[in-house]
Parts: C-alpha cells; structure tokens; sequence
C-alpha cells in the first residue's frame, strides 16, 4: 500500500508534523539526510503509521499519485538543496509543498520554476511551534489552487480548530501563504515587545514585584487581552531558577535574537512604502539589546532624569498600562493587517482578510480574543483602510488613549525607554490627524532638489524659485 504523503526534514517541527498527520488517520512516509533523526523519530511513532525511507528516490516512490512531499527543512539554500535532489523522481502533476519559513520572493521563484516542470508548489507558512506542530498549528498555504484542494482534507485536518472550523485557509497565489506567515511574525515581533514594556512599567515605576505582575497578567488573561502571549508571560514570571531560586526572567541575559521574518516585514514595508512602524521599533529594540556590552559601558556615562521618582497609585496606574497594552496591540495589528491589504492591492493576491485574522485565532502564537473583532470588522467591510476606523475600535481608543499617552509620557519624564509603546502613540496620532507638517518637508525638497510639489487649491505639480 502506498503512502498517502511523504515528509522531508525530521527536526522537531518536521517530527512533530510527521505525528500530527500520522495522527489524523494518514499513511506518513519520513526522510531525511541523515538517518539518526529517522531514527530518533521512528522511536517516538507509537502505533501511528510512519515509514522510514533512506533513499530519496525509494521516498519519493512509496507514495501515491499524484505524490504529496511535505518539507519542513532550514529556509535558505537547503530547500533549493532539497527540491534539486529529488526533482529527477517526480512526475508530471506532483505537489511540493515547504512548510519552513522561507522569504516569500524565494516561493515565488520556486513556484515559477517548478510550474515549468510540470510540478505544483505550496509555499505554507507554519505557526504555533514545536507543540502547535504536534498538537494543531495555523496553517497558511500559498500557492497553486489545484494543489491546495489536493492537499486541503490533510492540512485542514492536522491544523489547529476553534468553534470546530479549521485554522488552515487558502492565502493566495504564488508566495501568498509565506507573506501572511512573514507578517504574522513581524506582528508577533511587536506584540511581544508590547508586553515587555508594559511588564518594565509594572515593575520599574509603578514599583511592583514579579509575583504581582505574574497574577497581573493571570487578571489580563481572563478580559479582552487574552491571548497566548499574555498566558504564556504570566508563566514565565512564575518560573524560578532551579540553581539561584531566583526568578527565570531575572537570569536571562537581556539579548534578544531574531531569526530574519521580521527584518524581512519591515524590509518589505519600506519598499512598498507601509509605516509598520511599531513592527519595525521591535526589531530595532532587539537589534539595540545585543548590544549589551556597549550598554553596560554607557549606563555609568549616560545619565538620565535626576529626582526621585513619584509613587504611583497602583490600582489607578495598572489600569492606565491595561489600556496601554491593549491600544498598542491594536495599532500593530492594524499595521500588520494595513501591510497585507496594500501589498494584496500591489500584487494582486486578493488576500481574505477576514479569514486571516480566523485562522490566527488558534494554533499559532499570536492568537488572541480580539481576532474575532478583527474578523466581523472584515467581514463588514473588506476595504476597510485601516483597523483604527473601524467602528468598534475607534470607539474603544477614544477611551483607552489617556492609558497609552500616561505611560508613554511617564516613562518619557522617567527616562525608560518604551519604543513600541511610544510608537504605538505616534502612529495613532499621526494617522488621526488630516492636516500635517509634511507641507514643510515637501518645501524643502523642491528647495535643494527641485522635486516640485502639489498645491491645496490648483491641481498638477508646481516649482517655486526658492
């Protein structure tokens, strides 16, 4: 009997993939270069139905037709490596999908080379980890649509559910399901900054312990900010260090990596010309925490505001950082979201917004209540321009704005530092406003570079004799 679809790649997430699958009642056979992970895998296998091939070739021919090859290898060369090594064995109408974290552009080349030959390509972002793999991740898929209905009763069943529905939808053509992942993570990047700042305002000026802030978010859990970034914060302020006894977060050197997905969402609003700047101010907070020895260094040199510091009321100001919190992740999501909707328009993907912020709202890491709204608010208006507008959460920051300008201003008088936070603020209060300073800067470039400008009241480009 044939396998019903083959894995590539037997790491943890490619593993765990392989089981889920297996799992779901399909006949999974695994490969992989070395043969020590098939090995390591098929220890774990229990009595679901995986078989181990050492051949690529002996792989590619113990599966049915048209053959179904799920990769979950290293984003970069190594899956051009990949589909290069075992191309010779397929035939005519087979699909290849990637599930790895690949650079939607290298997707689309992918897709445009492989449709030459004949073979389908999915590019499928993949969210929600090493357990979200094993137990039900988000799924993006990308790609030809004939394949995806191929491929669509397997995806959907090993995705993650909520009410019953499945968090797996097609995105769209080409590298559309690896530009949803990629932006996922660059909103993902911002909405983890958020929380760390709002932690850093509990504990440094509103002066509370971390077993405060623990049931704090515990609290925030239960509301309107719940979410798995905010369950997964209050564990971690629980945690202590089995050696010191010392709280986890204390012991963890404050350096924070990055594995490219954001770099490339800011990369590729800058191009196309979408202020995601709060998603961008994360990555710049990450970039400026490697610098740890050059801040250590400067701490006895740099000085900031002198005084005391007023006590804060407690109750009053744990509120004010809730609002906060909450405004900020909804400037980022808007961002995020603003991101797919323009880059759709460029490309023509037609992205289904509304099912988008569906398909976030289990599995994968940012899943959060609020998706729902973000989902109704599509699926009311799919032109919508931006999530702020949209009446519910237009009518939500009019009140929770005094919570977001208190800390920023706070932590700007105090001297810490609140990059997202404060960019959240910025974004809101530039995007509300219908008149602006651009005016000025648009008189300086026709000024030095005779870039000419538009005029309010006469239509066409003028240039002024400065």
């Amino acid at each position: 009997m044939l396998n019903t679809i083959g894995v590539i790649g037997l790491g943890v997430m490619g593993s765990n993939i392989a089981l889920n699958m297996a799992s779901k009642g399909e006949t999974v056979a695994v490969y992989n270069y070395t043969r020590d992970l098939t090995d390591q895998l098929m220890e774990r296998r229990d009595d679901h139905a995986l078989h181990p091939y050492y051949e690529a070739q002996d792989f590619i021919q113990s599966l049915e037709a048209p053959r179904k090859i799920f990769m979950m290898v290293t984003a970069g060369k190594a899956v051009d490596s990949v589909i290069h090594s075992i191309l010779p064995f397929l035939e005519e109408g087979d699909i290849i999908m990637d599930g790895g974290n690949s650079f939607y552009k290298d997707s689309e080349r992918r897709y445009e080379e492989l449709r030459d030959k004949g073979v389908h390509f999915l590019g499928i972002g993949i969210s929600g980890g090493e357990v979200g793999a094993l137990t039900g991740p988000s799924i993006m898929p990308g790609g030809d649509k004939e394949a995806y209905d191929e491929v669509a009763s397997i995806l959907t069943k090993i995705s993650a559910k909520v009410d019953g529905e499945p968090c797996c939808t097609y995105i769209g053509p080409k590298g559309a399901g690896h530009y949803v992942k990629m932006v996922h993570n660059g909103i993902e990047y911002a909405d983890m900054q958020l929380i760390t700042e709002a932690y850093t305002f509990l504990r440094q000026n509103v002066g509370l312990s971390i077993e405060e802030i623990a049931e704090i978010f515990d609290t925030w859990n239960q509301g309107e900010l719940q979410s798995y970034l905010i369950e997964i914060t209050a564990s971690i302020l629980k945690k202590k260090d089995e050696v010191t006894g010392a709280p986890m977060v204390d012991v963890i050197l404050d350096k924070v990596g990055q594995n490219g997905t954001g770099q490339w969402t800011s990369i590729q609003a800058i191009q196309d010309g979408i202020p995601s700047t709060i998603i961008t101010e994360s990555l710049f907070a990450r970039y400026i925490s490697s610098l740890k020895e050059e801040r250590v260094q400067a701490e006895d040199l740099l000085h900031g505001p002198s005084g005391e510091r007023e006590e804060l009321n407690k109750e009053k100001w744990i509120e004010y950082v809730r609002q906060a919190l909450y405004m900020g992740k909804v400037c980022a999501y808007a961002q995020g979201f603003a991101q797919y909707k323009k880059t759709s328009e460029l490309n023509g993907w037609n992205l289904p917004l509304k099912d988008i912020a569906l398909i976030f709202r289990g599995g994968c890491i940012i899943r959060a209540q609020f998706l729902n709204v973000i989902s109704q608010v599509y699926g009311e208006n799919s032109e919508l321009a931006n999530l702020l507008v949209s009446p519910f959460f237009a009518d939500k920051i009019k009140d929770y704005q005094k919570g977001l300008r208190n800390v920023v201003s706070t932590g700007v008088l105090t001297g810490t530092a609140f990059p997202c936070l404060s960019s959240s603020l910025t974004y809101y209060d530039s995007y509300r406003k219908g008149e602006s300073s651009a005016s000025l800067l648009q008189a300086q470039r026709d000024y030095f570079g005779a870039h000419t400008y538009e005029r309010k009241d006469m239509t066409g480009k003028f240039h002024t004799n400065w």
